[in-house]
């Protein structure tokens, strides 16, 4: 008869302990789904920087208006940064992404080189080559919309 109850405490102690592993487990999925939402938010959130920067610099360009070029610029060389540092080792296009986010930095560094008394026609050719480098790394990316 005490080995019955022996057992019967075994499983019941078994159990808790099954219990309280299968908790832990699925709270640290949760947690890590949390995490991977945040970060995948954080790089469509500079995704959409990167982008809308880079369509007004062109359209500042195309304007005239050297001092809003440099200026969009500076923010697309500033997001094109910020994805680089954000980008996990394993995201899917990294390479290529990276590869591109720094021909976006290249050019937009070019461009402030430049200068604003420029004629704004001559900034707006490495503008132009920028923002195809940032159209080019989001799809690499996988970051298109």
């Amino acid at each position: 008869m005490t080995a019955i109850r022996l057992r019967t405490r075994y499983s019941g102690l078994t159990s808790m302990i099954v219990g309280l592993m299968v908790v832990t487990v699925v709270s640290l999925i949760a947690h890590t789904m949390v995490l991977a939402g945040e970060s995948d938010q954080r790089l469509n959130d500079a995704a959409d920087g990167l982008r809308t920067n880079a369509e007004e610099m062109v359209a500042h360009g195309g304007m005239g208006d050297a001092k809003a070029t440099i200026h969009h610029c500076a923010e697309t060389s500033r997001y094109a940064e910020l994805l680089i540092k954000q980008l996990s080792l394993s995201h899917p296009g990294r390479e290529e992404g990276v590869a591109s986010l720094n021909d976006v930095i290249r050019h937009c560094k070019r461009v402030s080189e430049i200068g604003i008394h420029a004629d704004p026609g001559v900034l707006l050719n490495p503008a132009v080559k920028a923002r195809t480098a940032v159209r080019a790394s989001v799809k690499a990316l996988g970051l298109a919309k």
